[in-house]
């Protein structure tokens, strides 16, 4: 038997019991240490935001039940092989999996978590590899100026990963000044969205908002490149694309992990794209994207806060279940 988290209405999640299947041989029945809260793509499922046209494009890889309530959801699963081969046996793996005490799933689709990777920082896989399929789709050039609009979870790694190449200055751009410290230590400049600089060459906009894809445009330098990061759901943001947008030959680009950016499609798979996801991981600095810790027998009650804080409270990152 195991306890699973179900969306049942918006705003409202239960924990419900089920039996788990028997596993094949090529499955593996898998006890949960930790998983991830998505507090972009599971705030819109959680209220119902998810346009019915993009149901079935939105469905995460083990999903039960259907956006339009119920439905099980979430993708960012840590834990410990039970039963399934010997060479599994006892060894720790990342599962695009809802929040789930115990489950069964496809080998195909675990992935071993490196031995350096602490459980914790191991539930940012499934947003690094975003972040990873966003630079991909980027292709950043050396001594490009570089701006990431939007400082949550994707956005900082987005940063954290432009940083890392020879040359290119990255700044970081948000509303919240806490933010600040954080980008610093992962190697980017901190602006309020006022004091944004322009003429900026690369952006990757990440804040699902109106306003900082307005601030993308505004900002963009002569033919520069904008990765659209976010996904807004039902919303229907209204753009600019008069005044200078022709004038400066901006590009406006989609990006999304649903499929292998175009630069590398047929050359990695999506077991490949994974697991350079999870060696990146080992950085101990992006411990401090992953928090506060909920148990998951409290999060019926807690969900909504941790999507929606309060006003005036705290914002955090990546919400972390814990199992034990």
């Amino acid at each position: 038997m195991a306890t699973a988290l179900w969306h049942v209405a918006p705003g409202r999640c239960e924990l419900r019991e089920e039996r788990l299947r028997i596993p094949r041989e090529d499955d593996l029945q898998i006890r949960a240490i930790a998983s991830g809260v998505s507090r972009g793509t599971e705030r819109l499922v959680h209220r119902g935001r998810v346009p019915e046209s993009q149901h079935a494009a939105m469905r995460c890889p083990m999903q039960e039940g259907e956006l339009s309530f119920p439905v099980k959801y979430g993708y960012a699963a840590v834990g410990l092989v039970e039963e399934g081969p010997a060479e599994w046996i006892g060894r720790r793996v990342f599962v695009l999996h809802p929040h789930q005490t115990r489950f069964v799933a496809p080998i195909a689709m675990c992935a071993r978590i490196p031995d350096a990777i602490p459980d914790r920082r191991a539930v940012l896989a499934a947003n690094m590899e975003t972040a990873l399929n966003v630079v991909w789709d980027a292709a950043p050039r050396l001594g490009e100026r570089a701006m990431v609009i939007g400082a949550g979870v994707v956005g900082l790694l987005c940063a954290w990963l432009l940083a890392r190449i020879p040359g290119l200055r990255v700044c970081v751009v948000d509303r919240d000044p806490a933010r600040a410290k954080l980008a610093a230590s992962l190697g980017g400049e901190f602006f309020a969205p006022e004091a944004a600089p322009a003429e900026q060459e690369l952006i990757v906009h990440a804040s699902a908002s109106e306003a900082g894809l307005r601030l993308a445009l505004d900002r963009a330098g002569f033919e520069a490149r904008l990765l659209e990061a976010s996904w807004f759901g039902d919303a229907e943001p209204a753009l600019p694309l008069g005044a200078a947008f022709h004038q400066k030959r901006l590009q406006l680009i989609s990006t999304q992990v649903g499929s292998v950016s175009p630069a590398m499609r047929g050359r990695r798979a999506y077991a490949d794209r994974m697991a350079l996801a999870l060696s990146f991981l080992d950085d101990p600095r992006l411990d401090a994207l992953v928090g506060p810790a909920v148990p998951f027998a409290e999060l019926p009650s807690s969900m909504s806060a941790l999507l929606d804080p309060p006003a005036g409270a705290p914002q955090p990152l990546c919400p972390i279940i814990l199992y034990d």
